[in-house]
């Protein structure tokens, strides 16, 4: 006889906690989402969009989910991205996210999620940088367009999961974000150079990996001869790119449906081609190697960003949180179980 699991809360201090140092772990964690998603052991509805009109750039996001296979839980995150919070000094993004039991279908735990959202998104990210260059030498000149939250928690996975970069170029329209990410930067004991450039091309040109984590609502690199020198683009910000670009590079998505959609660059360039024979796959197929890389031309990562993948963080932090002792129960917080009272 099923029985209703208790609830509980799980902080941000204790998310952080749980995952500070792991990011091998979590990186592989992730790309067993990956495979279970791959094979088809998950449901990933569209994400819906809660939008305002009386503040246009700004939304809330829904982003429900059910991993399968070794996970065997469901949810749904809820994630808030105000660009507005960026002045005042608060991170654009807040979040939470519900898991439910398996079996009853009833919600077992809230996380707060910002941390679990940067972190699945960084990870997704140093996976792909990875699986892009098996094989092949690893560069050593990173670019960062964008210096936010998720830049930092990119370049900590980068660094966490083994990359060594002599040379960190960074940009941001905003030259003072730019300069407070370098200090950062430097602050993690970086033993190269970090370099504040003036300009976005001079950018895109220094590196070989290229990192685009801004908070962009259309096309602003324009010029494909920018990427003449072949860089492997870690597209995390989705529609930094124009079509043009997109359709010089090799592509590869984490989820084709969901990422030709929502004016992303992919999406533009599918509406310009008619057609979305310039995919050449999904990170399932780099994991699984059925996608040759080229090195002739230059590589798009674009990931929409998939509910699997803060389930299966999410639930990781929870049970290590539950084993810690660190989770906060919520007694009573089911109240009126009998159908006939």
């Amino acid at each position: 006889m099923s029985s209703v699991p208790p609830f509980s809360v799980v902080s941000g201090a204790t998310v952080h906690d749980v995952l500070a140092g792991r990011e091998q772990d979590v990186v592989d964690l992730v790309a067993r989402a990956y495979t279970a998603h791959g094979r088809q052991q998950t449901v990933n509805p569209p994400s819906y969009f809660l939008r305002f009109p009386d503040r246009p750039d700004s939304r809330i996001i829904a982003l429900p989910a059910s991993l399968g296979a070794e996970f065997a839980v469901d949810g749904i995150k809820w994630i808030s991205s105000f660009p507005a919070n960026i002045a005042s000094g608060l991170p654009r993004a807040s979040a939470v996210l519900i898991l439910n039991d398996h079996d009853t279908g009833y919600p077992f735990a809230c996380l707060e999620s910002s941390i679990i959202s940067a972190t699945r998104t960084a990870a997704s990210a140093a996976l792909a940088a990875d699986r892009l260059h098996a094989g092949r030498e690893r560069p050593r000149r990173v670019t960062f367009v964008g210096t936010g939250l998720i830049a930092r928690y990119i370049h900590r996975y980068l660094s966490g999961t083994g990359w060594d970069f002599d040379t960190v170029n960074i940009y941001d329209h905003t030259p003072e974000y730019a300069r407070s990410f370098a200090d950062y930067v430097s602050g993690t004991g970086h033993g190269g150079t970090v370099n504040v450039l003036d300009d976005a091309e001079t950018a895109v040109r220094a590196s070989e990996l290229v990192v685009f984590a801004t908070t962009a609502a259309e096309p602003h690199i324009k010029d494909v001869d920018w990427f003449a020198h072949n860089p492997t683009v870690l597209h995390i910000s989705l529609r930094d790119l124009s079509p043009e670009i997109i359709l010089s590079a090799t592509n590869i998505v984490d989820d084709v449906e969901h990422c030709l959609k929502a004016q992303t660059s992919p999406h533009l360039a599918e509406q310009a081609t008619g057609d979305r024979s310039f995919i050449d796959g999904t990170l399932y197929d780099v994991l699984e190697e059925k996608v040759e890389i080229r090195a002739d031309r230059p590589v798009v990562f674009s990931p929409f960003g998939l509910g699997v993948l803060d389930l299966a963080v999410g639930a990781h932090v929870y049970s290590e949180a539950t084993r810690r002792g660190l989770v906060t129960p919520v007694p009573g917080f089911f109240h009126d179980l009998n159908r006939y009272a």
